[in-house]
């Protein structure tokens, strides 16, 4: 199982929230953005790409011989996610109540049904990586905390819902309003941000599972998630060799829907660039980065 490190002891600041630290360093134009596109749904950009998966099923065919059942391409964009994070840790920030912060943790939500049915209720479980972890570990992880939900009666998060659901109408529509003023002014607790799937690091979802292309996924309004991937089914076409010949590759299109304000497009085209290079050699997250960055304070 992955080792959780111990976060670096960061003395907290007045403005500074239970989940992050507010970036003081950005540039003027980062500092303004918040206040003229206010929400992530104004200030999201949106990227299609694909993942030629000749390389990763090569990989995934490893593990399972190592008896690793089940492993897939799910935990390698994860991991590969999280590797991105430690490298280029400005792709962890969130902006909430018009201020930057960088998050303290690397936390990742993903959507898990108990069954493949059409009524089989789903739930958001969430994961918290240490920036090196590896590839295994997140499977190991991943793998525990769906077991976990799959034999209880239900997940925290979907105990939180039932309360609410309990809620008249108007009620609810209350209680949201006062969580989403805590939330701007920086006052939600901890434990309400750890349950929560609107705040996190990222957010996944396979469509593939589902048999179906890639979607644009939404930012959501609450919460802070900056960044939400989708990833869709396998598809096959014949191209054209050197040679003359035809090779048959294997591809799969994924989707990512970004928070722009968070940093700027030169930063984002870095990090993707890197991801880019860890799908093409999925092995490098079988070993721990040489340096964890920092982010600016």
């Amino acid at each position: 199982m992955a080792v959780e490190k111990e976060q670096k002891k960061i003395r907290r600041r007045f403005g500074d929230r239970t989940d992050g630290r507010r970036v003081r360093t950005v540039s003027p134009m980062a500092r303004v953005s918040p206040y003229i596109m206010k929400t992530r749904n104004d200030a999201c950009n949106m990227i299609r790409d694909e993942i030629n998966m000749t390389r990763i099923d090569q990989y995934v065919k490893e593990k399972k011989a190592k008896g690793m059942m089940g492993f897939n391409l799910m935990y390698i964009l994860i991991a590969a996610y999280v590797r991105t994070l430690s490298q280029y840790p400005g792709l962890n920030r969130f902006i909430a109540g018009q201020e930057i912060y960088a998050r303290h943790n690397i936390e990742v939500c993903l959507t898990i049904k108990k069954e493949m049915t059409l009524d089989s209720p789903d739930t958001v479980v969430k994961a918290e990586f240490a920036p090196d972890v590896t590839a295994e570990e997140v499977y190991e992880k991943l793998n525990q905390i769906v077991e976990d939900y799959r034999n209880a009666p239900g997940g925290s998060f979907d105990g939180a819902a039932k309360v609410l659901s309990y809620l008249p109408g108007f009620l609810m529509r209350f209680v949201v309003f006062v969580l989403e003023i805590l939330d701007y002014v920086g006052c939600l607790p901890r434990f309400l941000t750890r349950l929560s799937p609107f705040h996190g690091s990222f957010f996944i979802t396979s469509m593939g599972s589902l048999g179906l292309p890639t979607i644009y996924h939404h930012l959501y309004r609450f919460g802070n998630l900056p960044v939400f991937m989708s990833f869709g089914s396998k598809q096959h076409r014949y191209e054209l060799q050197a040679d003359g010949t035809t090779k048959h590759v294997p591809y799969v299109s994924y989707t990512m829907v970004m928070d722009e304000r968070t940093v700027d497009g030169f930063y984002y085209a870095s990090a993707l660039r890197y991801m880019t290079r860890l799908y093409r050699n999925p092995w490098l997250l079988d070993e721990r980065p040489e340096t964890v960055v920092e982010d600016i304070p």
